[in-house]
């Protein structure tokens, strides 16, 4: 028997309209259908696909064990994810090597900063693993401020919101164009690091770019300690124009 085929597919920023015509149709004809959800809830990735699986669909939510209970420091951390994707790259596996495909509902691009990642590396040695990409988060997010990210010869740099301030402020001082991912909590040592920077009256705050519950303004009219999961801050490179 062939083994079927593991499918990461990208489902863009959120908004079901963005998706590729590859992952629509994967989406819409797949009879595995995976992804990746906080233990009692719905999922993100579940909802962007709301009405466009097959009746007799079979899906499997795979619940994260933990998101931010224990810091990213300790140990445990990467223990814990570890073991939960060796779990479930297992059931994916088990389902390819029984002759299914299955498609993974991926958030954004698969391999940009995503989970699947994570299950691709596991998997690509013992079973055939395709990646439809997509249009990233980001890409929504400075889309939604009206303006070009990059000009010319500007250098986009990204960044994580989880590094220490000092390291947020050296790469934000290096950039042209910047992009820092992982907000939520992280949020006033974004809002401090860019402000060290010299950056702070030209970056942008967006949530939930593409989506119903989209909202994109200056940073420092942002009045929030925290920032849901889906938000992204910018700041716009100033480069060479004609």
């Amino acid at each position: 028997m062939s083994a079927g085929t593991v499918h990461g597919v990208g489902l863009g920023p959120g908004d079901p309209e963005l998706m590729s015509v590859r992952a629509d149709r994967l989406i819409r004809n797949a009879k595995n259908i995976a992804f990746f959800r906080k233990a009692g809830r719905a999922g993100r990735a579940r909802k962007i696909v709301d009405g466009m699986l097959h009746g007799s669909a079979r899906e499997i939510p795979m619940e994260y064990p933990v998101t931010t209970e224990i810091p990213l420091s300790d140990p445990r951390y990467n223990e814990i994810l570890s073991q939960f994707y060796q779990t479930v790259t297992g059931q994916l596996r088990d389902i390819a090597e029984a002759g299914e495909d299955v498609v993974v509902l991926c958030e954004g691009d698969p391999f940009f900063y995503g989970s699947f990642m994570h299950l691709y590396t596991r998997l690509r040695d013992h079973v055939p693993v395709e990646v439809v990409p997509a249009i990233t988060g980001m890409s929504a997010a400075w889309t939604a401020t009206g303006s070009p990210i990059t000009w010319g010869d500007d250098v986009m740099t990204v960044l994580m919101g989880t590094l220490p301030e000092a390291e947020l402020v050296r790469g934000m001082l290096n950039a042209d164009a910047l992009v820092v991912m992982k907000v939520g909590r992280n949020l006033p040592r974004i809002r401090a690091a860019l402000d060290k920077a010299g950056k702070l009256d030209r970056a942008y705050y967006v949530e939930y770019a593409s989506m119903a519950e989209e909202r994109a303004m200056p940073l420092a009219q942002a009045d929030l300690d925290a920032a849901p999961y889906f938000s992204i801050v910018v700041v716009h490179g100033q480069g060479r124009r004609p």
